[in-house]
């Protein structure tokens, strides 16, 4: 497997697309993050049951944090020192599993 690459800033932003509803944040040298909100604690759940098996998967986990019906999200490659194209990548894929 090749090393993770970490990416500037400016390119994680490109990548991720104008509309994408993740914010480049510069703490530990670079994190992608994102807050979904859901109907109740049981649907955040039952997203956060989706992505764990995404992670298992893609073998590249997410920190979160849970409270009811939020689910905050962040994603960076340790490898890296930074933002990567795994999460840029499990970005895309998280998106993908947000209802609505």
């Amino acid at each position: 497997m090749n090393k993770a690459v970490r990416l500037q800033p400016f390119e994680a932003i490109e990548l991720l697309g104008k509309s994408s509803l993740w914010e480049c944040v510069a703490e530990r040298g670079g994190v992608l993050r994102r807050t979904v909100m859901f109907a109740d604690f049981s649907d955040a759940f039952a997203f956060m049951t989706r992505v764990a098996l995404l992670a298992e998967r893609r073998n590249h986990h997410p920190e979160w944090f849970n409270l009811f019906n939020r689910v905050d999200i962040t994603l960076t490659t340790h490898e890296a020192g930074g933002i990567s194209a795994r999460d840029i990548e499990m970005a895309h894929a998280i998106d993908e599993l947000v209802p609505g």
